[in-house]
């Protein structure tokens, strides 16, 4: 199985307008929603299937038996994440300033404090004809390339293998969850866009595939809002020998399939024929790896 990763080094930029128009011209049965912290690709792929959740657990947290506890304070003046509040004579933890570390507990001299396992997410796969795997992290939690791995492990392990190509929409950034998702994959299409932090962004994820010795390609969209960065994109990639996959033109029809919930690809526009041209030659590359 072919993998290919779409990411973009900044959000906006139409990760998931792209990852969601090569799954339709693809007729991919495998794919992934690897943006942890907003995934938004279950909008658009329309699978009918219900999902089978899970849980998926972080670092450790403290609670505190207030029956236990003598209110001695030993817990808040140790606490070095400021996670421990007293409030109404009981002293309670801070869910989102708790670190997990057990200080807390170590120092509780009546043992009131215990760590246990926090629920930082959710895993979600919906399997029929297709597998779809995608998660969401609790707000304020950590972790995020672990769950960007299990969603990762969940496509595979559910997945035929038989199965030609798989599509993963990636997070933004060059952060944990972007590196768990470059891991393994066969190819990463950057999509960028013509503007001075467009193309800023785009440099610095080159650089951290670089260090993984994958090959990147890159895509403008809404080319044409700016020609004269959309030049100085283009140029820079012949420069540095990194094949440009082509050019999107801004197109009105990409707002209106996302408002109304659809995949580009099922309109006849300028930005479909830009993307099923950047898809052809995608494959191309793929199918030669």
């Amino acid at each position: 199985m072919k993998k290919l990763l779409i990411l973009s080094g900044k959000g906006g930029t139409g990760k998931t307008t792209t990852a969601s128009a090569f799954i339709e011209f693809s007729k991919a049965t495998a794919f992934a929603d690897c943006d942890v912290d907003a995934p938004n690709l279950h909008l658009i792929s329309k699978i009918s299937s219900d999902a089978q959740f899970s849980d998926f657990y972080g670092s450790q947290k403290a609670i505190i038996d207030n029956d236990k506890c003598t209110k001695c304070g030993l817990c808040k003046s140790n606490c070095q994440f400021g996670a421990i509040e007293y409030d109404n004579s009981q002293y309670k933890i801070n869910e989102f300033a708790c670190e997990g570390c057990g200080t807390c507990e170590y120092n509780c001299p009546s043992k009131a404090i215990t760590m246990v396992d926090d629920v930082a997410g959710k895993l979600a796969l919906y399997k029929d004809d297709k597998v779809f795997s995608t998660a969401t992290l609790k707000m304020g939690r950590g972790n995020s390339g672990l769950l960007v791995t299990d969603v990762k492990s969940a496509l595979y392990n559910n997945t035929d293998e038989n199965d030609e190509l798989a599509i993963i929409d990636g997070s933004p950034g060059i952060g944990c969850p972007v590196i768990a998702s470059i891991t393994g994959v066969n190819m990463v299409l950057i999509i960028t866009e013509p503007s001075l932090s467009g193309m800023s962004d785009m440099k610095r994820i080159l650089k951290t595939i670089q260090i993984f010795n994958i090959k990147a390609c890159v895509c403008i969209n809404k080319c044409d809002i700016c020609t004269e960065i959309s030049d100085q994109i283009e140029s820079f990639c012949k420069e540095n020998d990194i094949f440009l996959a082509g050019k999107i033109p801004y197109d009105e029809s990409v707002s209106k399939a996302i408002n109304n919930g659809d995949s580009i690809a099922k309109y006849n526009c300028p930005a479909k024929d830009a993307l099923q041209n950047i898809y052809n030659k995608i494959i191309t590359i793929l199918e030669k790896e």
